[in-house]
């Protein structure tokens, strides 16, 4: 396995914990914290990007517009039924609006906690990868395609990329935590 190949892989773990961390609400209305709803349309569930225009027209406010009027209903359960949004959807008959309130001390704390959970999983994700990197230099050093010199230099490189990216990930909890606690 190639040390691009590692670095390639522990940069996607990073973009997906970052995906994740962009779900997280911290105050503005942003259409990412929709990212996660799943709606179930017609018995299958379906991302809620995919069913609706979500558009922030301010600070304080989304919008959703179902493509298919018919899946309103559906909508509006499946954003009241998520956990990590918080919020409850009012209907008009075109669009669903959700009210961003301002998020109390309590809640922030909570949402700090769900980084964290986050920033975890994708530790963990690296640390996966650094050790099937590892475990295959030493299957090459086990049937003698790569002397042990030559494996300990490599498994040392990938510890340093996993040290990298590991850093990677306290460094964006800390700017995320930084952004959820800012009033």
């Amino acid at each position: 396995m190639k040390l691009a190949e590692l670095e390639d892989r522990m940069q996607k773990s990073i973009e997906a914990t970052l995906h994740s961390f962009n779900t997280l609400r911290t105050g503005r209305a942003n259409g990412a914290l929709l990212d996660r709803v799943m709606v179930d349309y017609y018995g299958s569930p379906t991302p809620l990007k995919s069913l609706a225009g979500i558009t922030t027209p301010d600070a304080s406010t989304i919008l959703i517009q179902p493509y298919d009027k018919s899946s309103m209903a559906s909508i509006e359960k499946a954003i009241a039924m998520d956990d990590t949004i918080g919020l409850t959807p009012s209907n008009d008959g075109v669009v669903i609006r959700l009210n961003i309130p301002p998020l109390t001390s309590e809640r922030r704390k909570e949402l700090v906690k769900v980084a964290s959970k986050y920033a975890e999983e994708g530790k963990v994700s690296i640390r996966n990868i650094r050790r099937d990197g590892i475990d295959a230099i030493r299957r090459q050093e086990k049937n003698g395609e790569v002397s042990e010199d030559e494996a300990r230099d490599t498994q040392d490189r990938i510890q340093k990329l996993t040290d990298k990216f590991i850093s990677r990930v306290d460094d964006l909890l800390t700017e995320k935590e930084k952004d959820i606690m800012t009033v």
